[in-house]
């Protein structure tokens, strides 16, 4: 549902407008067959022309799916690529964040006015954004979240950069669809893979298959990265410790206690004390749904 109130960006950047026959306008956009009439933006328009990696995936994101945003923004940051994405909850505001509290330079393409806040939990991502980089929009000033000025700024974040990381997708989604525009329009796809049984996976999984190229690990997607923009990141990787049945269980699938309890042949009683053990180190989340998952705090240091 879209609420209709107001949220203002508080920026002292600078303001503009920009067309085709502008110096700034980025030539990445003149590949559609209509290139947009009007740019309007906050910030430096000149980060436009900066080389950019997308990072985008789903709203209602598993921990997985936000921990592999937060790397790949972070990654794209440390080598010194500009991260482009939606300003979304979900993957989308966790790659930006994660970009620029490494530092790096950000692009946030909203589905409303550049001078709007949409989602309010993203504020701090626009707010920082002009600071080094922009909030870029093909809507005017002022213009409130509408359902279909969303599947047109999708469009925008798959051109504006050579590459489309996928953190997260489910099998329909606004994500697949953002990944079908960037193939149409010669841009490199990546893809992180999922557990065949995580429908929040089903839309990258199935990406993968249709020819996007594999993630598979944090030194994976450097080295791809170090390939198609020739730029290389000095950072080392450690080896995960052993996960143990439950968590093991979890990293592929996010279960209820009951249906874990099943899968490793335990008691519910048992299983649930012992999924309040993990919740309370940090380890696991207990979902919305009342499925357990693997943490991101696990992911990123267990």
């Amino acid at each position: 549902m879209f609420v209709p109130t107001e949220k203002r960006v508080i920026t002292t950047a600078s303001r503009w407008e920009l067309t085709p026959q502008d110096d700034t306008y980025p030539e990445t956009l003149q590949d559609f067959d209509t290139p947009p009439k009007r740019l309007y933006g906050i910030g430096s328009p000149e980060v436009l022309s900066s080389r950019c990696l997308a990072v985008i995936g789903a709203r209602r994101a598993t921990p997985y799916g936000l921990t592999v945003a937060e790397m790949a923004g972070r990654i794209a940051a440390e080598c010194g690529i500009t991260v482009v994405s939606g300003g979304a909850m979900g993957c989308d505001a966790a790659a930006l964040r994660a970009a620029q509290l490494a530092g790096g330079t950000t692009i946030v393409i909203p589905g409303t006015g550049a001078d709007y806040v949409y989602p309010a939990t993203s504020r701090d991502v626009f707010d920082h954004a002009p600071n080094n980089g922009c909030i870029l929009s093909l809507e005017d000033w002022g213009t409130p979240p509408r359902p279909y000025n969303f599947p047109k700024r999708n469009h925008i974040i798959a051109a504006l950069s050579e590459v489309l990381l996928v953190a997260e997708a489910g099998e329909r989604s606004g994500t697949s669809s953002t990944a079908t525009c960037a193939a149409e329009l010669g841009r490199t796809i990546y893809a992180v893979p999922g557990s065949i049984f995580s429908p929040e996976s089903m839309g990258a999984n199935r990406l993968i298959v249709e020819g996007a190229l594999p993630i598979v690990s944090e030194e994976d997607l450097e080295m791809r990265i170090s390939m198609d923009y020739g730029v290389i990141r000095l950072m080392s990787g450690g080896v995960r410790k052993d996960m143990g049945r439950i968590m093991s269980a979890l990293v592929a699938m996010p279960m209820r206690p009951d249906d874990l309890a099943n899968r490793l042949g335990e008691t519910p009683l048992n299983m649930l004390m012992a999924l309040s053990d993990l919740e309370a180190n940090g380890s696991v989340d207990r979902l919305p749904d009342g499925r357990y998952a693997a943490s991101r705090d696990f992911y990123v240091t267990g």
